[in-house]
């Protein structure tokens, strides 16, 4: 394992790299570190600090000090995407992370279908770009919103479609890279007199060629008879296709897999290919996952594009997700037995007929075996072929949310055989796996022989621990029985000790001789794939059971504290929170700042720490001990700090990372010992205030609304441009019911079953009914112009702001209050509609985690599209004749992040209700607008909160006349009516001007 680094030699080191001209960001924070200590794998291996590169130079000035005799040699490890799952970007030396600055793409030449990147472009950002083009980039990763090409080309990834498409290095047609020496080398095929010429020269880049001449030379044989012939190589020094049979050299392919052991990247030229036009997936359904496996090579007669497979384990999960409703149609259908296996069959053509043709093929397959599949769903809708899809790229994260202390754990997790033994093989691994008495999850490449299982283990329990010796050891020896490979996708990471097993000693010792050549100080990735030359005490390969794992610090964590962050031990770092996309709605503030500390996957690692620290000190307090807990402390609370509490993550994260509910909770403990500020207890009392000041908003807003209470206000309490109260309160021809006025509830009560029908309670919330009356009135007007009789149900504190200020004592009984008022409008049979999202989700989130009804059912409170769509769905609800057809354009439709990632149907069922009325909808993809409740108006977030809205709602709302934006959300109406100039109006509204266009009165 990498030694650490002395401190004193890393700030000599930090230090003349600041002073060498390096551009790029440099950390060395206990957070940072922290985060960067754990990636997908089982290990935890703490960085002595981070470097941010900002422009292809700053890695030669890095790799010069780096190998210098004043300064080094300093250990360097590169990283993409964070998502390894073996480790291999770990390390004790220092990190160099190229997804922060060194994400651009840099030329573009469409003729030639060459594209140029640099290495922190991300697999899913190149492809938007060259989509317009219809050209792509083919390997196809799980992890493809994160994945770096920098990574892809580290561990030569390949995923979905490999059979036709192949792995990363099969694309690449240059690559920049800075050698050992501090040096530049430009890569490229060269035939065998360029390559000859090369290894001529005297520096460092001819020695390398002359070492790997040497050997593809020498070795032919032996390299012919020991790697597998099979679609998965055996990646790390792929010695197999460095010399082509044309005598070409291509070096690409020696780099691609070697894990950042042998060079770094500064940029990558990679060929693309035409995107298919037209495609189309097959659902087949097994009553047993051995017998899907067995029927891979009959299906693969019909040439489909891919295969991939799915059990059981992680179809339950999938129906635990939100991404369920959209595809249950697909898979959810009743079936004679249970479904037990499920394999996904794509086909990709450039036309429908050719497409169609494919799958008939694939159809009469089936059928004339059709004692195997229980059935079979050809799908050809683009969106529902991507949800599924979806699915399967969030089997990884999903295997880590099952009930119980043992999740899926990733370190025998992508094996490959050839695929006409995939069935046998697997069978022999169960075997293994319940000698052991594990349960498990698989899934993955089923047509290329590559399998994903993850063993479920307890890692904090030594004797789960203890069982990933055993395990890797028979995995691999199982492997190498059925011709195939440990490491089939993911790279080897702390898996490397596996190499002489594969490679066999005599090509070992070369691949040595090549790292000794590309790396003789060992500085690039040490104690991964190989040494430079014979293992010695200072040079040597990791052993998995010799890096620290993740559960031994886990371990530590008492239980209380455990029961309080348990979703953040749960984090198995497969990083779907790092996502490119500005309109993905998970983590708004690690998309505008790119810091990973400040991602729900950063949080749950400081949120680990923090309580692991907390829990040492509280059984055996030391003053070294309350030093580290102060440090991490503060740390922790800078980075919750810019949390914007959208709740995005607890239901977007595979594994359910819900960061505000933890972060409440932290905060609740933090303020103990430290004062509130003036702005906390000032927000604790707005729900009162509220109330008080709607009884005289106009007085209020001319005390609250003016130059002195503004700068009273920015200055004293740090808040801003807060918005005025509506003067006109939502009125309706019914009895508000009110929790003092038990009666009339109870009259609704008493109404026959008929006639409850058409009644409905729309509950008023503190936020619509204080400061945006005219969306809860229209909701309202629609209703009763739709003939509804609209009971209002007056605002009660909800306890949102407490929640979010960690007011944990204080929001119970709120919370208690509400549900106990929700809960008797709820038992008069009627159905309860809400205004406003955030405060509807709290019945099904916060009252339910945080509140003193803790595990019990909460309250069904619909929303205004749920409950018209679902009016519609049952015949209940009829548009008037009159009603006019769209003549106009489409509104655009924002919805609020919390409100469409929490309810996903949201969309589809606004969109229906608006064809029912003659209108049309075009639903935005956005990320958070910036506001997020009072963030925005808080001083110090005042920045990010406009940069967030320039990033996802700005280029969205170009060029739309301000009457065709809708927006459902409180938050992003003010927001918008703040940076854009004008209020959207809810979708209500649109609705309620259509209804009196028709002359419903």
């Amino acid at each position: 394992m990498t030694t650490s680094i002395l401190p004193q030699r890393l700030a000599a080191f930090l230090s003349a790299l600041a002073a060498s001209g390096y551009r790029g960001d440099i950390a060395s924070d206990i957070a940072t570190r922290a985060v960067f200590a754990t990636d997908n794998s089982i290990y935890q291996l703490t960085p002595a600090a981070v470097l941010y590169p900002r422009e292809g130079e700053d890695l030669n000035r890095i790799v010069r000090l780096a190998a210098s005799a004043d300064y080094g040699p300093i250990p360097l490890a590169p990283r993409g995407g964070g998502t390894g799952t073996n480790g291999q970007s770990l390390s004790r030396g220092v990190i160099i992370d190229t997804s922060r600055h060194m994400n651009g793409i840099v030329s573009f030449d469409a003729e030639r279908r060459l594209v140029t990147v640099q290495p922190g472009v991300v697999l899913d950002q190149l492809n938007a770009y060259l989509k317009p083009h219809g050209l792509f980039f083919p390997p196809s990763v799980s992890t493809a919103t994160r994945a770096t090409l920098g990574g892809m080309v580290a561990t030569d990834a390949s995923g979905k479609g490999s059979r036709i498409y192949g792995k990363t290095s099969d694309y690449i047609e240059g690559m920049d890279i800075v050698l050992a020496d501090g040096s530049d080398w430009p890569v490229a095929g060269l035939d065998d007199d360029s390559s000859a010429a090369v290894a001529a020269r005297d520096d460092m880049a001819g020695a390398i060629h002359r070492e790997v001449r040497r050997v593809v030379t020498e070795q032919r044989e032996r390299i012919a008879a020991i790697f597998p012939k099979m679609n998965r190589g055996l990646t790390g020094y792929n010695l197999q296709h460095v010399r082509s049979n044309d005598g070409a050299f291509r070096l690409a392919y020696l780099l691609a897999g070697s894990e950042g052991t042998l060079a770094l990247t500064k940029q990558i030229t990679l060929r693309v290919i035409p995107r298919p036009s037209h495609r189309a997936l097959v659902a087949v359904r097994y009553a047993h996952f051995q017998m899907a496996l067995a029927d891979v090579q009959r299906l693969v007669a019909a040439e489909p594009a891919a295969i991939e497979i799915l059990d059981d384990k992680v179809l339950g999960l999938a129906q635990q997700d939100v991404i369920w409703s959209g595809i249950e149609k697909v898979l959810g259908g009743a079936t004679p037995q249970p479904v037990l296996g499920l394999n996904f069959v794509e086909f990709v053509g450039d036309s429908a007929a050719a497409v169609q043709e494919q799958v008939a093929r694939l159809d009469a397959l089936l059928a004339d075996g059709s004692e195997r599949a229980i059935d079979w769903a050809v799908v050809t809708d683009a969106s529902t072929v991507a949800q599924l899809w979806t699915l399967r790229e969030k089997a990884v994260g999903l295997l880590g949310r099952l009930g119980g202390a043992r999740q899926g754990m990733a370190f025998v997790e992508d094996t490959a055989v050839p695929p006409e033994k995939l069935a046998d093989y697997v069978a022999e691994f169960r075997a293994l796996l319940d000698s052991h008495g594990l349960a498990y999850g698989m899934f993955g490449h089923a047509d290329v022989g590559c399998l994903h299982v993850r063993p479920l283990l307890d890692m904090k329990n030594p004797l789960d621990a203890a069982l990933i010796r055993p395990i890797s050891d028979g995995v691999a020896a199982l492997t190498k029985k059925y011709g195939g490979l440990l490491w089939g996708e993911h790279g080897r990471g702390f898996r490397g000790e596996y190499s002489p097993f594969f490679f066999g000693p005599e090509l070992y010792a070369e691949l040595c001789r090549i790292k000794a050549v590309f790396d003789p100080q060992n500085i690039f990735n040490p104690g991964k794939l190989a040494t430079p030359g014979p293992q010695t005490a200072i040079h040597k390969i990791d052993r998995i059971d010799m890096v620290p794992l993740r559960g031994q610090a886990d371990q530590q964590i008492d239980a209380i504290r455990m029961q309080a962050m348990e979703r953040a031990v749960a984090c198995n770092g497969n990083g779907a929170c790092f996502s490119w996309d500005a309109s993905d709605p998970m983590c708004p503030s690690y998309k505008a700042t790119r810091d990973r500390t400040q991602s729900p996957k950063g949080r749950a690692t400081l949120l680990r720490e923090w309580a692991r620290l907390d829990s040492v000190q509280q059984a055996a307090p030391s003053e070294a001990g309350a030093t580290a807990l102060q440090a991490m402390e503060a740390e922790l609370k800078t980075s919750l700090s810019t949390c914007l509490s959208c709740k995005a993550c607890a239901s977007q994260c595979p594994v359910r990372v819900d960061i505000p509910a933890m972060k409440a909770r932290f905060l609740q403990q933090y303020h103990q010992r430290v004062p509130r500020s003036r702005r906390d207890r000032l927000v604790a009392r707005m729900e009162p205030l509220l109330a008080l000041a709607s009884k005289a908003p106009a007085l209020a807003n001319l005390l609250s609304q003016n130059r002195v209470s503004g700068a009273i206000l920015r200055r004293v309490f740090g808040l801003s441009d807060l918005p005025a109260l509506s003067t006109s309160p939502v009125h309706g021809k019914e009895t508000k019911l009110r929790p003092s006025q038990p009666q009339a509830v109870q009259a609704l009560t008493a109404l026959p079953s008929e006639e409850k029908q058409r009644h409905v309670i729309l509950l008023e919330d503190s936020f619509t009914s204080s400061f945006d009356t005219t969306a809860a009135q229209a909701v309202h007007d629609v209703l009763t112009l739709l003939g509804y009789r609209v009971h209002l149900a007056s605002a009660t504190a909800n306890g949102k702001s407490l929640h979010v200020l960690g007011m944990l004592d204080q929001f119970a009984p709120v919370a208690e209050a509400a549900r106990a008022w929700h809960g008797q409008l709820a038992a008069t049979g009627l159905p309860l509609v809400g205004v406003e999202a955030v405060t509807m989700l709290m019945q099904e989130h916060e009252y339910k985690v945080d509140g003193e009804v803790a595990g019990a059912a909460e309250t069904q409170v619909q929303s205004v599209d749920q409950f018209l769509a679902s009016e519609l769905e049952t015949g209940r609800l009829h548009w008037p004749q009159s009603i006019p057809s769209a003549a106009s354009a489409p509104f655009r439709l924002f919805l609020h992040c919390t409100e469409k990632t929490a309810r996903p149907r949201t969309g589809s069922q606004w969109s229906q209700v608006f064809r029912a009325a003659g209108l049309q909808t075009e639903l935005q993809a956005t990320g958070c607008c910036g506001m997020a409740g009072l963030f925005g108006h808080e001083q110090e977030h005042v920045a990010m909160s406009a940069q967030l809205f320039d990033m996802s709602w700005a280029p969205k709302l170009a060029g739309a006349a301000p009457a065709q934006v809708l927006a459902s959300g409180f938050s992003c109406r003010c927001q918008t009516e703040r940076q854009a100039g004008f209020r959207p109006r809810h979708p209500a509204e649109a609705l309620l001007a259509q209804l009196r266009a028709a002359g419903c009165n």
